[in-house]
């Protein structure tokens, strides 16, 4: 880990990362169709608290003030995901006007503060009707997303160089339509694997479509890195534990846009679950080439075993990286005997260790084995939030947290991983999914009675990072209390 203060390229970019759903509310407003996150929230013990993102972060009606937040904390970048049912409400016909008008000012108002958008068009919230169709385990599905993200880089991409079709397309199909924990809440991995397959189809076939229209958009491909290390490295099954999760979580969402093909030990691994007649002659030679860049989400690391006795003699399990531990389902298909142990050191208040380490080895993974620039899209860490009395959110563990992290990116870059820039997560705190508002990542607290927005000292600590381009010691003088409140 980074201790000496180093300056990050002059070109390098700092950001905060937040997603529709998670931020936007007015579900029902503005002409905005219905997505199975709706259906999912309404649907009786899915979501922490019965929680939904009917009003979230109310961020449809205080972006001009969210945006002024940005441009006070001195962002470079702010990464944020369109609504697909907001823009096209059925996922197919007509395109919605007020949801379209939202994202132009929007954007307009970045570009006026000199904040750069990136914008993500699938952060999960799929709309209903499509799903209604099959979902991502329908092939239609893969061209619906097509026409809806040409229509969004005709509308946007004069303003808008950096894309992101997907976020997290192993969270989207593995626990999604694996393990249940997310929508749409299947239990299949049958679905799961042929989600995925779609998901990456899509990209490649969303990324053609889009540069035939802009050729100069620099289109990503973001995933949520696992580093799945085996418990006993002198252990033949422990390693091959490691290098089959590696597979599904990993390789599989980069590997075939660099070589043309998913890795080979998944097929042999899955066979007694699908026969993959769902990859279509030409489907894989379709994808090679079709990204950019790639995003790196990393919240955690992994430690697994080999355990034959899996769910007979459990010892104490970690909880998988969307936070929650599998029910009915499982987020690995092929893992009947793969075992996911606890890691050491501190965890997070998801239950996520504390490791920058595994981010700089992950980074330089991803340049070795595609050679393509890298921008880690998502880092962050959720902890038990107090205000104090004087108005103070003292949220040391997560300033410690940040600079372990954006240290072992500069860590990452100095050993010759070519990483472009740093999205924090989250801008504010949010709808954190299945969890409810009962987790809290951002750096401004909100407060959902009154919907405040309230920096914490978190906020302060990196609007420093950004103003000195440097890991800022943990200790740093922060501003002056009460904190800024928007």
């Amino acid at each position: 880990m980074t201790t000496t203060p180093q300056t990050f390229p002059a070109d390098f970019i700092f950001g905060t990362a937040t997603a529709s759903y998670q931020v936007e509310g007015a579900v029902h407003e503005g002409g905005r169709g219905s997505s199975i996150w709706d259906t999912f929230c309404a649907t009786p013990g899915k979501v922490v608290n019965g929680d939904t993102g009917d009003v979230a972060c109310d961020h449809f009606h205080r972006w001009e003030e969210d945006v002024d937040m940005m441009a006070e904390l001195g962002l470079q970048a702010y990464r944020f995901s369109i609504a697909w049912p907001r823009v096209q409400p059925g996922g197919t016909g007509a395109f919605n006007d007020e949801g379209l008008t939202f994202y132009r000012n929007l954007i307009a108002r970045l570009k006026d503060k000199g904040i750069t958008p990136l914008i993500t068009l699938y952060h999960w919230d799929l709309p209903q009707e499509l799903q209604d169709a099959g979902g991502w385990v329908n092939r239609d599905t893969v061209d619906h997303f097509t026409q809806y993200a040409v229509r969004m880089v005709e509308e946007f991409g004069a303003d808008v160089e950096t894309w992101v079709t997907f976020n997290e397309p192993w969270v989207s199909s593995f626990i999604g339509y694996g393990a249940g924990a997310h929508a749409p809440g299947h239990t299949d991995n049958a679905e799961a694997l042929t989600a995925a397959h779609h998901l990456n189809l899509a990209h490649a076939r969303a990324y053609r479509a889009m540069k035939a229209v802009r050729p100069e958009a620099q289109i990503g491909y973001v995933n949520n890195c696992h580093t799945p290390r085996p418990w006993d490295p002198s252990n033949p099954k422990d390693v091959a534990a490691s290098a089959h999760i590696d597979a599904l979580a990993n390789t599989m969402f980069h590997q075939p846009f660099i070589q043309g093909g998913y890795p080979e030990i998944l097929r042999p691994n899955t066979a007694h679950i699908t026969d993959w007649a769902f990859v279509l002659d030409g489907d894989e030679e379709e994808m090679k080439g079709a990204v950019d860049w790639f995003g790196v989400n990393y919240y955690a690391s992994h430690l697994v075993r080999h355990n034959p006795h899996k769910g007979v003699a459990q010892s104490e399990v970690a909880t998988l990286a969307d936070g929650h531990k599998a029910g009915a389902g499982t987020a690995w298909p092929g893992d009947e005997e793969i075992e996911f142990m606890l890691p050491p050191g501190e965890l997070t208040a998801m239950g996520w260790n504390v490791d920058p380490s595994a981010l700089t080895a992950h980074l330089l993974k991803i340049h070795r084995e595609t050679g393509k620039p890298i921008y880690v899209t998502e880092n962050g860490s959720a902890w038990d939030d107090e205000v104090d009395a004087d108005g103070r959110v003292r949220d040391e563990r997560r300033i410690n947290y940040f600079h372990g992290h954006i240290g072992a990116v500069l860590d990452a870059i100095n050993e010759g991983a070519d990483v472009r820039g740093y999205m924090a997560w989250s801008l504010m705190d949010n709808f954190e999914w299945a969890q409810g508002y009962n987790k809290r990542f951002g750096i401004v607290r909100v407060d959902y009675d009154t919907l405040e927005r309230r920096w914490k000292d978190s906020a302060y600590w990196y609007a420093e990072v950004l103003r000195r381009r440097q890991v800022v010691p943990v200790d740093a003088e922060l501003a002056s209390t009460p904190p800024r409140t928007f």
